[in-house]
């Protein structure tokens, strides 16, 4: 297990207190391990898992030629040199069993979506390219090849391939694709466990009478949501007011019952707060300002062999810092293995004002412009304690760490909320 001194010092130009969104997660990428532990669980509660070892096909998908729509279905070579074709119906083959005769030169046999194809049939023309008089079926031939609308063996799966890696993040397809293989239950990684506490004399709970000066605690409800969706254990703390003794007791027994540890308030530069001085005490942890907004004063490190992350206090930077660098972290320590999550490109339908020298993330609206294309516009106000943005927005304006003010009409990269908050 490396210290943050020595990840530290793998970076070129380390600088704590104006770091680099590219080295911050390069830093936590190298920090974070993925859990041991597995589990067997039924396919229906395998949804939102992470699949822990390479899922081999045992059988192949299809398991034989079959036609892919309702049709006729004869050997492709009687197209060769023919503008129209007339064949005789032998017979009717339905889905789910095989067709027992046999055909003649000249022959073709009725099929229905799914039917097994006997020897020596390759084509199938659907219903609607065809003229049937009795047990005649003409068609054009200049309007097939050989093998159209036929579904080969293995063309899905092949026996013995891989048909799921290990580290898949399972969505609804990847579960079909396993029930297409006769499964019931799949070996997956154990649910990371991650306990979450917010921290602050003003922080209240919701239910509480709201005393002068102090505010309703949100950060708990967003954090806490977020991680389910994820599919994390989530162990919550509550608010630990600033207390050296309570403050203690939170984070022992939080390190004591968790894979990772998710704090927040408490890491500003200048806080009257025992929050950074306990993470110090019981931990290897480093404080950073980050050149991004919102977002700037975080926290990363360990207490014993549990990760911990120090979030700002302010309701949107929570969530910002979560999507950006924490939620990789989980995904990682989850075991997954799951694609870089896309930046769409919309043009900004206003002037954007940004200071170069930091990553900003500004909320956004992206919609269709009538042409057809993403046009994204800003929520307004950005201030970090505007969570309403949030619920307005439907993504984040991803402005680069060298970008300035933006005109209208430029191209922006927008990181997309569906499916993640």
């Amino acid at each position: 297990m490396h210290s943050l001194d020595d990840i530290a010092r793998t970076l070129q130009g380390y600088d704590p207190q104006a770091l680099r969104m590219a080295d911050a997660t390069t830093f936590i990428d190298r920090l974070v391990a993925p859990v041991q532990g597995t589990e067997v669980l039924p396919l229906r509660q395998c949804l939102g898992r992470v699949l822990a070892e390479d899922l081999i096909s045992g059988m192949a998908v299809p398991a034989h030629d079959n036609s892919a729509m309702d049709g006729f279905a004869f050997n492709g070579e009687a197209l060769q040199g023919q503008s129209t074709l007339t064949l005789r119906i032998a017979g009717t083959a339905l889905a789910g069993k095989a067709w027992a005769g046999s055909l003649q030169p000249g022959e073709c046999l009725k099929v229905m979506t799914g039917a097994l194809l006997p020897a020596g049939l390759d084509t199938v023309v659907p219903h609607e390219m065809t003229t049937v008089e009795g047990d005649q079926v003409q068609l054009s031939a200049g309007r097939l090849r050989a093998g159209d609308n036929r579904r080969l063996r293995g063309e899905d799966l092949q026996l013995g391939g891989i048909a799921l890696s290990k580290g898949e993040l399972l969505a609804p397809a990847a579960l079909g694709l396993a029930a297409s293989l006769g499964l019931q239950s799949l070996t997956v990684v154990r649910r990371l466990k991650v306990a979450y506490l917010s921290t602050g004399d003003e922080v209240m709970s919701p239910g509480e009478p709201l005393r002068e000066g102090a505010v309703f605690d949100s950060n708990r409800y967003t954090i806490a949501s977020l991680l389910e969706r994820l599919g994390c254990d989530v162990i919550e703390l509550g608010v630990v007011r600033d207390e050296p003794v309570a403050l203690e007791a939170a984070f022992r027994s939080a390190a004591g019952q968790a894979d990772v540890i998710i704090s927040s308030g408490g890491v500003s530069v200048g806080e009257a707060d025992f929050t950074k001085a306990m993470m110090a005490k019981l931990g290897d942890v480093a404080f950073w300002r980050i050149a991004m907004r919102p977002g700037r004063p975080f926290a990363l490190g360990r207490i014993g062999s549990t990760v911990l992350f120090g979030l700002p206090g302010n309701p949107v930077a929570v969530m910002v810092t979560f999507l950006s660098l924490v939620r990789p972290a989980l995904l990682k320590m989850m075991g997954a293995h799951p694609k870089p999550q896309p930046l769409l490109q919309a043009r900004s339908v206003e002037p954007l004002r940004k200071k170069a020298g930091r990553t900003e993330y500004q909320r956004g609206i992206v919609t269709a412009s009538p042409d057809g294309q993403l046009q994204v516009r800003s929520t307004g106000n950005q201030g970090s304690g505007v969570l309403s943005s949030m619920v307005q927005a439907n993504g984040l304006i991803v402005l680069g760490h060298e970008q300035g003010n933006l005109a209208a009409g430029e191209l922006v990269s927008v990181m997309m909320f569906d499916g993640v908050i």
